[in-house]
């Protein structure tokens, strides 16, 4: 490990890092945008199922923002994972995520983990992959929205990732 990675740690979003959280968002460039509006409130209304990493100084270099779906309480929807353009290459996404996961599993008793994914985004792919794969999980794909559902398109199908069951033990 590094002594950048030793610097980083994960945290609970607050809202101050609402406007990082929407900068780190679209300096990406594959992730949709949401307004910034949209960001301060994750961060004060979903902070408990999402995740900042925090460099040395404290300011956010990536997130994991997520929700329980109301219709299914045992059930992790992460709706975006972004990572500081400085800080890529580093192992940092599957970092947050894991670090989201086991405080979520602990404290809501969530069972599953959910995301959509478009078919182009590699890496968004191979991290969740990856993730059910580490956590000894069954991984099942399927298209939850087609592209013909997108009144704003070209939009490719958004293929939803269902990985579970999910254990505190890992």
């Amino acid at each position: 490990m590094t002594a950048a990675q030793a610097d980083l740690h994960i945290d609970r979003p607050r809202v101050a890092d609402g406007a990082a959280l929407w900068r780190i968002a679209r300096d990406s460039k594959v992730l949709d945008l949401n307004s910034s509006y949209a960001y301060l409130l994750w961060c004060r209304d979903f902070a408990a199922t999402s995740a900042v990493a925090r460099a040395a100084g404290g300011e956010a270099v990536g997130f994991v923002t997520g929700y329980v779906r109301p219709d299914r309480p045992g059930t992790l929807l992460v709706w975006q994972v972004a990572v500081d353009e400085a800080y890529r290459g580093r192992g940092l996404a599957a970092k947050l995520l894991d670090g989201l996961v086991a405080r979520t599993v602990t404290e809501q008793a969530l069972t599953t983990l959910e995301t959509t994914i478009s078919p182009d985004n590699l890496p968004s792919r191979r991290l969740f992959t990856s993730f059910a794969e580490r956590h000894g999980a069954a991984l099942e794909r399927e298209t939850l929205f087609d592209a013909g559902l997108f009144p704003d398109g070209p939009h490719e199908p958004e293929v939803l990732y269902r990985i579970g069951p999910l254990s505190a033990a890992r």
